[in-house]
C-alpha cells in the first residue's frame, strides 16, 4: 500500500509540474506574440528601412518604383521633420551625382518643403502610380553612359472633389561606376 501511495504522489507531482510548465510556456508564447504585434510600422518608416548601401534597386523600373513610394510619402503621410529629412536623404541616393550637384542641400530642402506645401495646400494626394513596363524601357548610350528612359503615371485625387487627374513623367536615368541605375532627371510629358 506505501509503494502505491508514494507512485500515486509522484505521478500527481509531474502532472502539477507539467501544468506549472506549460502555464509559463504559454505566457511567455503571449507576450512575444503582443510584442511582435506592437510594433507595427509606418509607411513612412517602412520606407526609410530600405538599406540602398546592401539593397539598391537593380533596374530602372525598380529605382523609379522606389522613388515613388517615397513621393508618396512626401504627399500622402504624416511624418516628423527629422523623418522628412532621411526621406529626402533617400530620395537624393537615387539621384545622380550631377542631378544632386545642382543645388545646395538647404536649397533642396526648401524647394522640397514648398512642393510639399503647395500639393498639401491644393489638397491633392497620389492615388496611386503605374511604372513602365520593364519590356517599355529604353536603353540608350550616351557620352560612354549607360542610359534608360522609362515612364511613370501619376494619378492624383483631390479629396474635395474626389476627382483623379493623370500626370504622365518621363524619366532619364543613368548607370553610375557601380552599375547603379541613378535618376539623372524627369519631365512632365504633355498631351
Amino acid at each position: 500500500m506505501k509503494r502505491s501511495s508514494g507512485i500515486k504522489i509522484v505521478i500527481v507531482a509531474v502532472i502539477l509540474a507539467a501544468i506549472v510548465l506549460g502555464y509559463f510556456y504559454y505566457l511567455g508564447r503571449r507576450d512575444r506574440q503582443q510584442t511582435q504585434e506592437e510594433v507595427v510600422a509606418t509607411v513612412v518608416q517602412s520606407v526609410l528601412m530600405r538599406d540602398l548601401e546592401h539593397n539598391y534597386p537593380p533596374t530602372p523600373k525598380e529605382v523609379v518604383k522606389y522613388y515613388s513610394e517615397i513621393t508618396e510619402c512626401f504627399y500622402n503621410e504624416e511624418y516628423s521633420d527629422e523623418e522628412l529629412a532621411q526621406l529626402a536623404s533617400k530620395v537624393q541616393y537615387l539621384y545622380d551625382a550631377e542631378l544632386v550637384a545642382n543645388k545646395t542641400q538647404e536649397q533642396y530642402m526648401e524647394d522640397l518643403r514648398n512642393d510639399i506645401l503647395e500639393m498639401k495646400g491644393k489638397k491633392y494626394t497620389i492615388a496611386s502610380y503605374e511604372v513602365s513596363a520593364s519590356t517599355d524601357v529604353e536603353y540608350f548610350t550616351q557620352n560612354d553612359y549607360s542610359c534608360a528612359r522609362l515612364y511613370c503615371t501619376y494619378y492624383l485625387r483631390q479629396p474635395n472633389s474626389g476627382t483623379r487627374v493623370a500626370s504622365l513623367e518621363r524619366f532619364v536615368l543613368r548607370q553610375d561606376q557601380d552599375g547603379h541605375w541613378k535618376i539623372l532627371g524627369w519631365e512632365l510629358v504633355e498631351d
